[in-house]
């Protein structure tokens, strides 16, 4: 047999399904990294430009406790536009959502970047700023439930929590490439430059990727199930009516399962970068530079992980790795806090965030999509994602500053705020059920 004929058999071999699958993967990959860096670059300033440049003059631990209000209030609005997004989503489609969803974020982070300051236009600048925020919130509300689904339910049951992991992926590369940039900007300009307008090229940038993402989007189809339900007449009316009336404990227990996930990733890429730099003063390079190393990190954990759960149980992983991320709180604060090394408190970040968090969050996905049958399954998963950030993601920088605070700006207590999460996120994924 000649080269040629081993590799046509090999083309042959992969069918159009499986072409389909990974063109969609592929593009909710893209997608999702796009939104969650409009979506990260901005907690990512959250505590070095706006709380300084965006409030009044006072006090820096009031003015980073409103700049990461702000960033909490992304959070506080994305259920609303889950729900939005996932009923058209459920009633029409998910593919004409994403590309909807893409376009909404790519426009309010553009913006950001041209905000004048509250030096500039007074009460305007935090107004303003966090009117964008609402809208990136609304935007990510949307996006991620319509990804995961167009992975997952183009999928062979067997590799669902791998392809839905590809969306996962999207927030690894997203926090890879916002802290990057920010980091190296940071290296290339002065810090008067880049308080000046160096922050503001990245935000600028998304306009780019947001031109890349509509281009690959666009040629996707529409999922097979949902095609499917559409021709048998099975699109729900209401999907959130049946979602409340069908699924209420499924939803519950995901707003439990999620709290680990969203507190053990806000306390190591969001958190450190007040938290290291004024508390325990190591530089905001290396802050930025151990995050995106973890970032970088997760691009193959998450993968990885998540293809280890489609061979064995997503659930027993999870509830493992639930409880380890809590425990290692621990001792991942006392490196950060006591080890006088920023090289050591960056491989704390690393280890915590690049490879202890992946096998939590890479299945989730799949794990989110299995409690709810087609008909209501983007209400559902958005419901659950959504909501479930607002008691972790949204409220977790100002909690940990709080307890950070009032424990004498030691980290104990932030960590057992995440060992509580892990508890009672494993109790909550232990008693989760897949629908027949």
């Amino acid at each position: 047999m000649t080269a040629f004929e081993r590799t046509s058999g090999a083309l042959a071999a992969v069918s159009p399904r499986d072409r389909e699958v990974r063109r969609v993967a592929l593009a909710s990959l893209v997608g999702t990294t796009i939104e969650w860096y409009d979506f990260l670059i901005y907690a990512t300033m959250a505590g070095v430009i706006f709380n300084q440049y965006f409030f009044p003059k006072g006090d820096a631990f009031v003015n980073t406790l409103l700049a990461y209000g702000t960033f909490a209030a992304g959070f506080l609005i994305r259920p609303f536009g889950g729900l939005l997004f996932g009923h058209f989503g459920d009633r029409i489609g998910r593919k004409p959502l994403l590309v909807l969803t893409l376009m909404i974020m790519g426009a309010a982070t553009f913006l950001i970047g041209l905000l004048p300051t509250y030096e500039s236009i007074g009460v305007w600048a935090p107004v303003l700023l966090l009117a964008l925020r609402l809208i990136q919130g609304i935007a990510l509300g949307g996006e991620w439930g319509g990804a995961v689904l167009m992975s997952y339910e183009f999928a062979e049951p067997g590799e669902r929590a791998y392809y839905a992991s590809f969306p996962q992926i999207g927030l690894a590369i997203g926090l890879c490439c916002s802290t990057g940039v920010v980091t190296l900007l940071s290296y290339m300009l002065s810090n008067a430059d880049f308080v000046a307008w160096g922050w503001r090229v990245a935000f600028m940038l998304s306009i780019v990727l947001l031109a890349v993402g509509l281009f690959i989007r666009l040629r996707v189809l529409e999922t097979p199930e949902f095609t499917k339900a559409q021709a048998n007449r099975q699109v729900a009316r209401v999907p959130m009516w049946e979602v409340i009336r069908d699924y209420p404990g499924a939803v519950l227990l995901g707003w439990g399962a999620r709290l680990i996930d969203g507190i053990a990733f806000t306390v190591y890429a969001i958190f450190p970068l007040s938290y290291l730099t004024s508390v325990v003063k190591i530089p905001r390079t290396t802050v930025l530079a151990g995050i995106t190393l973890a970032a970088f990190v997760l691009i193959f954990t998450i993968p990885f992980s998540s293809r280890l759960a489609d061979r064995g149980s997503r659930k027993r992983m999870y509830i493992v790795f639930s409880l380890i991320n809590g425990l290692a709180a621990f001792p991942a604060f006392w490196l950060m806090h006591y080890s006088g090394s920023g090289v050591l408190a960056s491989a704390a970040i690393v280890v915590a965030l690049g490879i202890l968090w992946a096998p939590v969050y890479g299945p989730q996905a799949a794990m989110f999509c299995d409690l709810f049958d087609t008909r209501v399954r983007y209400t559902g998963v958005s419901l659950v994602y959504q909501i479930g950030a607002i008691f972790s993601v949204s409220l977790t920088p100002v909690a940990a500053t709080a307890l950070l605070h009032a424990n004498g700006d030691k980290p104990w207590l932030v960590a057992a705020y995440v060992a509580v999460a892990g508890v009672i996120s494993a109790v909550c994924a232990g008693f989760m059920r897949r629908v027949p």
